[in-house]
């Protein structure tokens, strides 16, 4: 059996090829005789079973393509199914194959072209084509990242409960007073075309299948919300002929700084829980990973596109039981998992390896910490936090009588045994917050930050009193 897909297109659009096979088809299913596009077959007398009845009483798109893959391939002889507009669903193809899959007989899919709603709608609004155009059908979901640089049209606006779901999707990127082309197609076949605002979508008069929306492309400086795309293109004009001249003197190295300070800043903003101030110290720190990404692209080293897609390969290879057939009993499964494949990944064989690893131009704290828990799986045994304390004890003992039996005048930073038994302390107390599982980096950082707070006030209480007793 042989199923063919002629697409019945928009009125007076149809291919020669669909049109002779629907005007050949010993069975004809259509998809509504409720459109337009299908005035024509009635009054050229031919007979089809159309799918009106399961629309009806369908109670999910699951079970409506279903049914319509059930009735379509009842038959056993060849068929032609006629749908409006352009042709079937990817979800209704994909029916159409499983339900063969099921059939004894050799069944074969044959979908042959057919004209859209946007191609109708762009002509009908004496819009240019292009080849870049984005096409879209409203039922689907938006594209997650929209170029706002190229046309877009979005087909099937059906309802006004739609036009509502894509202004909203839309306004994600556009500004909502933006000129925007909504085309509607009447009962003759013939298109209506008007500008109207981007917030005004869903508040015209009607909605039908055909319904489309055409909106032009729109520069950097007329957008009000942006994407990852728009910061990668402003900084490349930041960093081009006729941009910053700043912007154009910086290297690695001379903005590496920032990108410390700029992740500090993150933390704070999380510890003080102020949700704006995260959002915008997140765009600092996402800045800085751009501007990188731009000065190795300017060499043709790598750019935005090669970081974004290894650090994606990096999380599917290290989530074997999200992305593959892996199952892992829990959280610890999970890390366990993670060490082995990033140590397969980075060629990392032994312990020595994995220490040598870490990072020198990490904060000592953290180095520090890093280094207990990786030697810990190869034998080491790290303090526990009890055993920490009680050893921090003995080695600030030891610090005193070190520090008394030289005199403190010869207590300097020059003395190597002083230096040495300092080292040991933070390195055990390093152990204890391990034991503790406590971040120590963070922990100093935020005693800092109350020291700063407690002296601040110190200070400005002092002061209150001195002018009061003036």
């Amino acid at each position: 059996m042989k199923l063919t897909i002629a697409p019945l297109s928009t009125p007076g659009s149809i291919s020669y090829e669909a049109c002779e096979a629907i005007k050949n088809a010993k069975h004809l299913f259509i998809q509504t005789e409720c459109h337009p596009s299908s005035k024509w077959l009635r009054e050229y007398g031919c007979g089809y079973m159309a799918m009106d009845d399961i629309y009806d009483e369908a109670e999910d798109f699951d079970e409506l393509n279903a049914r319509i893959a059930e009735r379509l391939l009842s038959t056993e002889e060849d068929a032609v199914y006629a749908p409006v507009g352009r042709g079937v669903s990817d979800a209704l193809l994909q029916a159409l194959k499983q339900r063969a899959l099921t059939l004894s007989n050799d069944t074969r899919i044959v979908v042959l072209p057919g004209t859209g709603y946007a191609d109708a709608a762009i002509a009908a609004a004496g819009q240019p084509f292009s080849a870049s155009q984005a096409m879209v059908a409203a039922a689907s979901t938006l594209p997650d990242a929209i170029d706002t640089h190229i046309p877009l049209c979005i087909e099937e606006i059906d309802t006004r409960l739609r036009a509502s779901e894509v202004k909203l999707a839309l306004g994600e990127y556009y500004p909502d007073d933006m000129q925007v082309i909504f085309c509607h197609m009447e009962q003759d076949g013939t298109y209506s075309c008007k500008s109207i605002k981007l917030y005004e979508l869903d508040r015209q008069w009607a909605y039908f299948a055909a319904t489309t929306l055409l909106i032009e492309p729109c520069g950097l400086e007329e957008l009000s919300s942006y994407g990852i795309d728009s910061l990668v293109d402003v900084v490349n004009r930041l960093r081009g002929l006729s941009g910053c001249p700043w912007d154009r003197e910086q290297t690695h190295k001379s903005i590496e700084a920032s990108l410390i300070e700029e992740s500090y800043e993150v933390i704070d903003a999380i510890d003080r829980d102020d949700m704006s101030a995260l959002c915008e110290e997140l765009g600092d720190v996402l800045l800085q990973v751009v501007f990188h990404a731009q000065i190795e692209s300017e060499k043709h080293d790598f750019n935005i596109r090669d970081v974004t897609t290894g650090i994606v390969q990096k999380l599917m290879y290290r989530h074997p039981h999200v992305f593959g057939s892996v199952s892992v009993s829990g959280t610890e499964e999970v890390l366990k998992n993670w060490d082995e494949l990033k140590n397969k990944e980075k060629h990392l064989g032994s312990i020595a390896d994995t220490l040598n690893a870490v990072p020198k131009s990490f904060p000592a704290l953290m180095r520090s910490q890093k280094l207990i828990k990786r030697a810990s799986k190869g034998g080491y045994e790290p303090y526990g936090a009890v055993e920490g304390i009680d050893a921090l004890i003995a080695q600030a003992e030891a610090l005193k009588a070190n520090i008394e039996a030289k005199g403190s005048s010869n207590a300097k930073g020059s003395d190597a045994a002083i230096v040495a038994m300092l080292g040991d302390m933070l390195f055990t107390l390093c152990q204890a917050a391990s034991g503790l599982k406590i971040d120590a980096e963070l922990a100093l950082m935020r005693r800092d930050d109350e020291f700063c707070d407690k002296f601040s006030q110190d200070i400005s209480k002092s002061s209150e009193c001195s002018v009061n007793k003036d």
